[in-house]
């Protein structure tokens, strides 16, 4: 079985990468590797060439405009992404699409395959993010979709909910915990030294991304994150990583750079790349912003995510994740709550929702026996959803 799987950005590679490396080393398979988006970009840097020195060989780059953060320029680079698809699926013939999330390079390479009659395997569906336009991508995706990998039972229902077959359904928990679990991480010193920062007593990783459906503009909502932070910039290693390609991204990179110019116990990057984003998750104090890997990841560290807005409201989430609103007050309560002795010492308890591990191995198993022989042709499923 030929499997194509398809990434457009640092974070979903960070996913996929063990996966991957799972498909490549099964005799059943031939792995395909199809780059697009923000990896093909020198602006969020040029992270394919991660991808190569992990000893893959990328089969095709399908070139789109992955630095136009405007609604015109992200709906031309759809356009342009399904024909790169299109093309690079008449040439390679995969037997099966393998994708993962909700953004719109994968709803491009996607709906090229639904027209190509490819059979596609889709991962993380049935989540919620209802500050972000992810939320109706990521179920487009699940419609076209002919087996669906989840990361909880509760997704699970929702997949089905939509329709589809709970026989192809699989519920193999989320794939940031395997990662966690078979990752050799770095000590504090090592990233010091990797990084070229200094961690000092308190040390808070900022990832924040455009809330694309909020009407409140992406200025004026993390301009409230680094007043807030502006208090603690003296005393606290502050580590940023820069937004996805997403409407309004360009806005936090200028933000961010004008902040660490100004702050000297600041850092941003570009990519930190899997291990080291990882690494950075285990030695700092918690993550303030609103990005999926606070609610995903984070808990599995017994650390606390400062999550603001609503970019993220929906999804599952662990006692270790603190809600705020996207305002200064909110964010420096958030701050406090952290850093609170009894907060602490409840998130030892922690149990991350998205389980764990083990997703990999139960995927390839999956893969292992899947029939593809007239899948195509899908049937909308009703049932009982308490019966799932």
């Amino acid at each position: 079985m030929k499997i194509c799987v398809i990434t457009g950005t640092r974070a979903e590679y960070g996913l996929l990468k063990k996966l991957m490396l799972g498909i490549k080393k099964e005799k059943k398979f031939k792995l395909c590797i199809l780059v697009t988006g923000a990896h093909l970009s020198r602006k969020f840097g040029n992270t394919y060439r991660d991808i190569v020195k992990d000893g893959f060989k990328i089969s095709r780059k399908i070139y789109i405009n992955p630095n136009s953060d405007t609604s015109s320029g992200i709906v031309k680079s759809i356009s342009s992404g399904m024909e790169g698809f299109v093309n690079a699926y008449k040439k390679l013939n995969p037997n099966l699409l393998l994708v993962l999330g909700d953004r719109h390079e994968i709803f491009s390479a996607v709906i090229a395959a639904h027209f190509s009659r490819i059979p596609i395997a889709h991962l993380h569906g049935g989540e919620a993010t209802k500050g972000s336009t992810d939320e109706a991508i990521r179920h487009s995706i699940t419609k076209m979709s002919h087996f669906h990998f989840v990361a909880a039972k509760e997704y699970k229902k929702k997949v089905v909910q939509l329709g589809e077959n709970p026989r192809q359904v699989f519920n193999v928990g989320g794939l940031g915990v395997d990662n966690i679990r078979h990752t050799n991480l770095l000590s504090k010193g090592e990233l010091e030294s990797d990084l070229g920062l200094k961690f000092k007593k308190k040390n808070l990783l900022i990832n924040f991304h455009p809330e694309t459906l909020n009407k409140s503009s992406t200025k004026k909502i993390f301009n409230e994150i680094l007043l807030a932070l502006g208090k603690e910039a003296d005393h606290t290693c502050l580590i940023f990583t820069m937004p996805n390609a997403d409407l309004e991204s360009g806005i936090i990179f200028k933000m961010i750079k004008k902040f660490v110019k100004k702050n000297k116990n600041s850092y941003f990057f570009r990519s930190l790349g899997s291990l080291r984003f990882l690494s950075c998750l285990n030695c700092v104090d918690g993550m303030i912003g609103n990005s999926s890997s606070g609610l995903l990841e984070m808990p599995s560290f017994k650390k606390g995510t400062i999550n603001v807005g609503d970019r993220q409201k929906g999804r599952l989430e662990a006692s270790s994740v603190i809600n705020v609103k996207a305002n200064r007050r909110e964010i420096t309560r958030g701050i406090n709550i952290l850093y609170n002795s009894k907060f602490q010492s409840r998130i030892k308890k922690t149990k991350n929702p998205y389980g764990n591990g083990g997703a990999n191995k139960k995927i390839i198993k999956i893969l292992k026996r899947i029939k593809l022989k007239n899948i195509i042709k899908k049937h909308f499923y009703i049932k009982n959803f308490n019966d799932v």
